[in-house]
């Protein structure tokens, strides 16, 4: 249902974006990597993380990591991963599938800066196989992100 739901959101927002099934699982972002022939890095994870007020949605370079201070500063509180068994409720997608595309009811989206140092990214697509090529900015229009700067910077 997932990547249904992802197809029938990228039909109608994106109808050009393609989406990507591999016959290998994309679910780390060092599998991703592998099966679209890109270094982590340009693979966009989705983390799905629980704030003081509310659940949201963090899309960030593979290889980046976050930084509490600037994520604490940014989203107003201390902000925390969800539960595993959390994140397929809330987000349709199961853990290793979960993107900002096809959402059964809304979520407030944000994209890390890291993302704009790729012409091109490769986020999940609501399955561990699935992803689409897209520049960040595109992404960022079509989930209505908010762009924000909460990742450390990447180290050589």
């Amino acid at each position: 249902m997932s990547l249904e739901s992802v197809r029938n959101h990228l039909m109608y927002a994106a109808p050009d974006v393609r989406i990507i099934i591999t016959e290998t699982s994309s679910a780390t972002v060092d599998l991703a990597a592998a099966a679209h022939g890109v270094e982590p890095a340009q693979i966009a994870k989705t983390l799905s993380i629980r704030g003081k007020e509310e659940v949201f949605l963090l899309v960030t370079r593979g290889d980046a990591r976050l930084d509490n201070k600037k994520a604490k500063a940014t989203f107003g509180s201390k902000i925390k991963m969800l539960g595993l068994d959390e994140v397929e409720e809330i987000t349709s997608h199961p853990v290793g599938g979960v993107c900002p595309f096809g959402l059964p009811s809304p979520l407030k989206v944000y994209c890390d800066t890291s993302l704009k140092a790729f012409a091109e990214v490769i986020p999940v697509a609501g399955a561990t196989n699935a992803a689409v090529r897209i520049s960040p900015d595109r992404m960022a229009d079509i989930t209505a992100a908010t762009w924000v700067d909460v990742c450390q910077e990447p180290t050589a």
